[in-house]
């Protein structure tokens, strides 16, 4: 399985990003800059954590206009893996492929913490490896990570079983202690917490190797012939 990093000017994830697909996974990835105008090579896309174009405006708000956004877009319409983390989560908001908004952290500071989640639901592509109601330690690092969408869009969220991920102890003021949501389709997630930052007990947590596993695993079901 082939996985792309994107990287954005700003971007300061995407070597973890790489480390947890290459030296954890085992599988092969890339960076890609943000001019790319073509992924059709590769079979996952990873947006990472960090400031792109500085966060000038708002997060993500420019970098939803790079070329490589129209190569995303096509990727998740033909059903590949898209994983928004923090700023790519912001990211893919902005580009209107997940709905709803970010707004600055409820007590207006930058968190560094590592947190509790629960695995809403263990039923996508990212979360097979996990069970349901499973609690997750994962860190975060994000000025604004507080998570805001509509009555109505947020019904729909909850009623289609979009929220994958759910703050234990919320540390941000995310509506509905919401952490991380997917799309209708299933194939493009966004979540703050740092998934790649915890595929290591070395770095006080594991738990997010499961995405990543599950995501291979996932592909592998799809793509490979078994013998």
């Amino acid at each position: 399985m082939k996985y792309a990093v994107i990287v954005f000017p700003g971007s300061n994830c995407d070597i973890d990003m790489y480390h947890a697909i290459k030296d954890e996974l085992g599988e092969e990835v890339e960076y890609v800059w943000h001019t790319e105008s073509c992924l059709d090579s590769f079979d996952a896309i990873l947006l990472p954590g960090g400031f792109s174009y500085g966060d000038y405006l708002r997060t993500g708000a420019i970098a939803r206009f790079s070329n490589v956004m129209n190569a995303i877009k096509l990727a998740a319409e033909a059903g590949k893996p898209v994983l928004g983390v923090c700023n790519g989560f912001q990211i893919l908001l902005e580009s209107h492929l997940l709905p709803g908004a970010m707004r600055k952290n409820e007590n207006l500071k930058f968190i560094c913490d590592t947190v509790e989640l629960r695995v809403e639901n263990n039923e996508t592509s990212f979360t097979t490896q996990y069970s349901k109601n499973e609690i997750i330690n994962i860190p975060i690092a994000h000025g604004e990570g507080n998570y805001y969408c509509d009555a109505t869009t947020l019904e729909k969220l909850e009623n289609n079983n979009q929220v994958v991920f759910r703050y234990v102890n919320n540390p941000n003021g995310s509506i509905n202690d919401i952490a991380g949501i997917i799309n209708e389709a299933g194939n493009v997630l966004g979540m703050m917490p740092h998934p790649e930052r915890a595929v290591d007990s070395l770095l006080g947590s594991n738990d997010g190797l499961k995405m990543f596993k599950s995501i291979l695993s996932y592909w592998r079901e799809k793509h490979v012939v078994k013998a």
